[in-house]
């Protein structure tokens, strides 16, 4: 098995966790090898796909409803608000049940959501609950996959890449699943589009349930999921390296969202339209998608773990440009580089793999996920907030400022509780 790599050291004892046969073959190509790998991949495809048209299908239901631009946006936020709710409260789930159960049962439950809002003449109080029900399983949902991934994969460099090839499908989906909405909702109804939705969390737990192995739980714990889910949560935070792992995962997004927040804002400041807006609004996905591919494929293991520093910082820095106002090619260049930051998280992954007890996998990743999100949602509220006091040259640069020095302490305190560097040798 190889080496660990430079970063903090595992916390606790811990059963090993399996590794995958010998390589035969590099980089991502290694990864697809596995069979169970390219369910989990493909379910997760469809699911995101589902979410993001769902989002836009309610939104535009929401609006034809109520005629009202702030309902209308609420169903975007409420994307992200409820997910400290399932990290925090459900978080347990991830590893006191069976993981193949655990994730068909979240499709299902999405499934139902979504079929819910189908039905005619549902309240607008109702949609949005049903909102909140979906945003709250998600994180259950990302945090039992990731753990799955640890099982299918091993804890080594294939776990790594296979975070990464999910990220890729995170940040595609976006850009298709909003491209495949619009182009929907320009032909049928929203309530045909969410059948659509319904369609793809239903055709995820199929690929789930057959092309997934069943496991045990990871856990035998029998108490309050409640009560075990915020001890979990409380024993992950109170690790000084698993505390300052989730804070290096957390708080770049939190900061890179701020120029993205104000997207719409700023091409009208431009004189741009919203046809700019939306341009600006693919930059940065296609940044990451570029870099996670580029440095999943030609970059070693050791070398990405060397980038995980540098690359936090990098993805806040692109928005001190926006100081000079910079004119649309140049914004999309700038958001494109911030971006390109995403491939940090490779060095993140292993670490944090390495750093959590086998017992508590699931339920870290869910607080991972949780948290990622949950901080995202602030970020943007509260890009919106100052925009609301300040011009947007001074506040969208100001985000790169406290980002540059948030983001350096973090790595401060990472690095105080690494051990003896040790490099990997890839297989």
């Amino acid at each position: 098995m190889p080496a660990t790599p430079s970063g903090p050291a595992a916390t606790g004892p811990a059963e090993p966790r399996p590794e995958p046969p010998p390589l035969t073959r590099s980089g991502y190509r290694a990864v697809f090898s596995h069979p169970e790998f390219r369910s989990v991949f493909a379910a997760h495809l469809l699911s995101s796909l589902g979410v993001v048209v769902c989002e836009i299908a309610l939104s535009v239901l929401v609006y034809r409803l109520t005629g009202s631009p702030l309902l209308s946006a609420l169903t975007f936020a409420l994307g992200l608000l409820p997910y400290v709710v399932g990290g925090t409260l459900l978080s347990a789930v991830a590893d006191r049940y069976p993981a193949r159960r655990v994730l068909v049962v979240c499709d299902l439950l999405c499934a139902g959501c979504a079929a819910a809002m189908l039905v005619p003449g549902t309240p607008v109080a109702v949609l949005l609950a049903l909102r909140c029900a979906t945003a709250a399983i998600a994180p259950v949902f990302a945090g039992t996959r990731a753990g799955t991934l640890g099982d299918v994969l091993g804890e080594g460099d294939l776990f790594v890449l296979g975070r990464s090839l999910i990220r890729i499908v995170n940040q595609g989906a976006q850009l298709a699943g909003f491209a495949a909405g619009g182009l929907l909702l320009a032909a049928v109804t929203p309530g045909a589009v969410l059948a659509v939705t319904v369609g793809t969390f239903l055709g995820s737990a199929l690929l789930l349930r057959l092309g997934t192995r069943p496991r045990p739980a990871r856990t035998a714990s029998t108490g309050a999921l409640l009560g075990a889910s915020l001890t979990g949560t409380r024993q992950l935070l109170s690790d000084r390296r698993i505390r300052a792992l989730l804070l290096l995962t957390w708080l770049p997004p939190a900061f890179v969202v701020v120029p993205e927040a104000l997207l719409v804002p700023y091409a009208d400041l431009l004189g741009a339209g919203p046809a700019a807006a939306g341009l600006l609004m693919c930059a940065m996905p296609v940044g990451a998608i570029t870099a996670e591919t580029l440095a999943g494929t030609f970059l070693g293991p050791r070398t990405r773990t060397r980038l995980t520093f540098p690359m936090s910082i990098v993805c806040v820095l692109p928005s001190l440009g926006f100081a000079t106002q910079p004119s649309l090619g140049w914004a999309a260049t700038l958001l494109v580089l911030t971006g390109t930051g995403i491939a940090y998280n490779f060095g993140v992954d292993r670490w944090f793999m390495t750093a959590v007890p086998d017992a508590l996998l699931g339920q870290a990743m869910t607080v991972m996920q949780a948290g990622r999100m949950t901080i995202m949602g602030l970020g943007m509220a509260a890009a919106g907030l100052a925009a609301e006091y300040a011009p947007l040259r001074a506040v969208m640069p100001a985000g790169g400022v406290v980002g540059v020095v948030a983001v350096g302490l973090v790595v401060r305190e990472v690095r105080r509780n690494a051990v003896r560097a040790t490099r990997e040798v890839p297989a």
